[in-house]
């Protein structure tokens, strides 16, 4: 866990990405790692999901807090291209 983090600052960092293109990175376990980029479509008290421009992704799409808190999942601000 990251020292001097707590949930309420990764729900407000998360909420002002909302409607913005993120760049998502998920930490599957056993060195499984997923990359994709996305819209934030939606957050709400417990989660947030994230909406995939890949049509035919077929993965989970909504994370709670607590998996970006403890860095099982990573969320950033897309590049622009």
């Amino acid at each position: 866990m990251k020292r001097g983090a707590d949930i309420n600052l990764v729900k407000k960092t998360i909420a002002e990405y909302f409607n913005r293109q993120v760049d998502v990175t998920v930490n599957l376990g056993r060195n499984k790692i997923l990359r994709y980029c996305g819209e934030l479509s939606g957050v709400y008290p417990a989660l947030f999901t994230v909406r995939p421009n890949d049509k035919g992704f077929l993965g989970k799409t909504s994370y709670s807090y607590a998996e970006v808190l403890c860095g099982s999942v990573k969320i950033r601000p897309a590049k622009a291209e």
